[in-house]
């Protein structure tokens, strides 16, 4: 039940929040040739806007910028607001070793991918993994990612217009740092654009539950989403 109650969060999730527009893009078909990921290179940048879901309120403004390529890609990141981030460290291309997406920051002994290896519709794959936590070096934790690629469209937002693949995940019971927390999930939402090299739109939220209190009760994590505004 927890299962079938995950998958229709995102549709939950719109029903109650009428006033906050779940991003939709013309549905287009499968792409030939199937589109080639622009290579990373250094001085590659996103700026992206970042919004509350919930209220809408823009919490920054982040730009991410690709400062060194070899065995890892290291993209540095900050914030209008928030001051230097931690950096985002990929080893190879599109697949994560330090993720710092979610809070706490993750570094994986197993790398595991940001987008699908498979650009193609209907695309899906189970990754399991162990991550610590970079200010926790002693401990390791369970991840587990299921993604699946839903449909191509066409979308706009203030960065142009892009043909993007549009990729859900859901990370059933994974293992929190925090030993308070007994139940976690999280899902997010991303619209992939191969020729920028990265998401122009990214929707992530995440509940868990602690000793005592029940999925019907569950705490939330922030709820974000992710707006291109430029790119080179």
């Amino acid at each position: 039940m927890r299962r079938i109650a995950l998958l229709m969060l995102p549709a939950l999730l719109a029903a109650c929040l009428s006033s906050q527009p779940y991003p939709r893009g013309i549905v287009e078909s499968q792409p030939q040739p199937t589109p080639a990921v622009r290579a990373p290179k250094v001085g590659q940048e996103w700026v992206y806007q970042v919004r509350n879901v919930f209220n809408q309120e823009i919490v920054d403004t982040v730009t991410e910028r690709v400062v060194s390529v070899g065995d890892q890609i290291r993209i540095s990141r900050s914030g209008v607001k928030a001051g230097q981030l931690p950096d985002e460290i990929q080893s190879p291309w599109g697949f994560v070793t330090q993720d710092p997406h979610w809070q706490p920051p993750q570094k994986f002994i197993k790398a595991v991918p940001l987008w699908p290896e498979q650009l193609q519709l209907g695309w899906n794959k189970f990754f399991s993994s162990k991550y610590q936590v970079p200010s926790q070096p002693d401990g390791s934790y369970y991840w587990g990612l299921s993604m699946m690629a839903n449909q191509w469209e066409r979308i706009k937002t203030p960065a142009g217009e892009f043909l993007v693949l549009q990729v859900h995940s859901d990370m059933p019971n994974f293992e929190s740092n925090d030993l308070f927390r007994v139940g976690n999930e999280r899902y997010e939402d991303l619209w992939f654009a191969p020729e920028v090299g990265r998401w122009v739109i990214r929707r992530s939220a995440g509940r868990y539950i602690t000793p005592g209190v029940y999925w019907a009760n569950a705490y939330w994590e922030d709820y974000l989403e992710w707006e291109l505004i430029s790119w080179k």
